[in-house]
């Protein structure tokens, strides 16, 4: 079932999911030091395919268990997931700059594009599109198709790649300013990621 208000609805879902990680990649633009074209098309690429892939799993795993197990296990654990991660990257790049801060300037090293540190970016942030797979159920039952279902997380991941390659490439302008061997850009990207990691848990929480 494909209506204009339907793809403009799924759309702004799509919006709404990247904001989180827009400001992780504006981050990622400000902090690593050696970003290029393919690497930031890796970052979107990376983020729009978990934004993609988490509402295909919260929709399956929705369409195999009944909704109590669907809230006992997943609506009560996904924002302490996403919390914990994003506290521990950002955590470890605000210890680290500040160590790197205390060396001499000729001895400081700037940070170097980490896939892993992205990847695990990418799950943090997309974590909370399981929940928007799982209403995708309610859609399912009046009539859509599995592959239709698959035509609006694509959606969503293609919204997410674009905001992310836009949130790098702002990234890199900011990073400049502060000059990433200061590590002043780190330890804002780092900070940066706590507060998104700790609005993840409060809006999960309430």
């Amino acid at each position: 079932m494909w209506t204009w208000e339907l793809v403009v609805q799924v759309f702004l879902i799509g919006i709404s999911l990247a904001m989180d990680a827009f400001a992780v990649s504006i981050c990622d633009g400000m902090c690593y030091s050696d970003i290029n074209k393919k690497k930031g098309g890796v970052i979107a690429l990376t983020f729009g395919v978990f934004q993609m892939a988490m509402p295909l799993i919260g929709f399956f795993v929705a369409f195999g268990l009944s909704q109590v197990i669907q809230t006992e296990y997943i609506d009560l654990v996904d924002h302490w997931v996403a919390f914990a991660l994003l506290i521990f990257i950002g955590g470890k790049m605000i210890i680290e700059s500040v160590l790197e801060l205390r060396r001499p300037e000729e001895q400081l090293a700037p940070k170097k594009f980490s896939l892993a540190e992205v990847l695990v970016q990418g799950v943090a942030t997309s974590i909370d599109a399981l929940a928007v797979g799982i209403s995708f159920i309610a859609m399912y039952e009046d009539g859509i198709t599995e592959v239709t279902v698959w035509g609006y997380t694509g959606i969503i991941g293609a919204t997410t790649a674009i905001i992310v390659a836009i949130g790098v490439f702002i990234g890199t302008r900011v990073g400049k300013l502060f000059g990433r061997k200061t590590g002043v850009a780190q330890i804002i990207g780092g900070l940066i990621l706590v507060a998104i990691g700790l609005k993840i848990l409060i809006e999960g929480l309430i």
